[in-house]
């Protein structure tokens, strides 16, 4: 038989779920310790935020919320590994990574509030709104990174999707085009393991989600995304071939969805208990707090002093989010055309006309 070509998938893990070393070689990411501390801090930051969200949803102050936990590890990762001048496009749950980009959690909760005010971020400028329409996002990135090669710009553009977010049309369209002009395109798929109520086995026949990337020539990497040094070095990785004009990358990223979907979601009616806890038992920031803590680079009462900050930095943004006046009824329609069609207008005179206003 003669074979046209083979393929491996490497899969990167340092850190084990309990915290020790499965491997000799450290990359310097996983060597320096004051590095990972303070992301560590960023991950229990998100962490704080995260449950605070859910519960301005559950007292109907926020509305439907796609919650980011357990996922902390993989998405502060991301953010860790750009720079300023790169181009994020994420889905709609990568906060930890948009935080890292300069995006205020006050930005989130409006958005969520149902703000579109949220989505015009101070400092993230170039990078791209919150996509709800399933890895259209990675399009997007897709001509960002087309744009920083024709201006031989030494740049990046990284996009977030889902396991199920994978089998979409667009993914394949978006990683087709950065193997065709060798785009510095990274696309992370986040396996979380469930295309909200599809599991990973039922929603492709792939081995892995990593050697979708094959299709289109693409350097392909199955990383724990439960572990940050294995985080931190897959994307030093795939940022470093980006820059040197050597291509794009595909990295799955294996985590865990601990909680529902979204706030709309019930995983009780689709997911085992004991799956969920066996979940636990592997999640991003115990593993790292052990790790920490075994090299004297952390502590309880560090911990305990750190999360009271983060909850009095969180209250702030809530605060700020809750006293953001509301838009007038006629914003929905003013930022959409330069010209407005006579049916538009129609429609505005009508709104306010409801509100008893001309």
């Amino acid at each position: 038989m003669t074979i046209a070509a083979k393929f491996e998938i490497e899969y990167l893990q340092y850190l084990g779920p309990d915290g020790t070393l499965v491997r000799d070689d450290l990359p310097e990411s996983g060597r320096d310790t004051q590095r990972l501390r303070e992301l560590f801090k960023q991950m229990l930051f998100v962490r704080t935020f995260d449950t605070k969200a859910i519960a301005l949803q559950r007292t109907g102050k926020l509305g439907t919320y796609a919650s980011c936990l357990g996922h902390e590890a993989t998405h502060v990762g991301i953010g860790a590994s750009m720079k300023p001048e790169d181009v994020f496009a994420p889905s709609y749950r990568e906060y930890g990574a948009q935080f890292m980009r300069g995006v205020e959690p006050r930005d989130v909760l409006m958005y969520w509030g149902g703000d579109e005010r949220g989505n015009d971020f101070k400092v993230a400028r170039h990078d791209f709104a919150w996509s709800v329409p399933i890895s259209t996002q990675c399009l997007h990135a897709a001509g960002a990174a087309l744009a920083f090669k024709l201006r031989k710009q030494p740049y990046m553009a990284v996009s977030a999707c889902g396991d199920g977010g994978s089998s979409k049309t667009d993914f394949y369209a978006a990683l087709n085009s950065a193997g065709a002009y060798e785009l510095p395109l990274v696309l992370c798929v986040i396996n979380n393991g469930w295309a909200i109520s599809v599991p990973r086995k039922a929603q492709t026949g792939a081995q892995t989600l990593a050697q979708k990337g094959l299709a289109g020539g693409l350097h392909c990497l199955q990383v724990d995304g439960n572990d940050l040094i294995a985080v931190l070095e897959g994307m030093r990785r795939a940022a470093e071939r980006a820059r040197k004009g050597q291509g794009g990358t595909v990295i799955e990223f294996v985590t865990y969805r601990l909680s529902d979907h979204t706030t709309a979601d019930d995983a009780r009616r689709y997911r085992e208990d004991a799956e969920v806890k066996a979940a636990w038992e592997r999640e991003p920031m115990t593993r790292l707090r052990t790790w920490l803590t075994a090299q004297g680079a952390w502590s309880e009462a560090e911990e305990a002093e750190w999360k009271e900050e983060c909850g009095a930095r969180v209250d702030e943004e809530v605060n700020a989010y809750l006293n953001t006046p509301v838009q007038p009824v006629e914003a929905m329609f003013d930022y959409l055309y330069a010209d407005p069609p006579p049916e538009l207008l129609a429609q505005r005179a009508a709104a306010l006309a409801a509100e008893g206003r001309r």
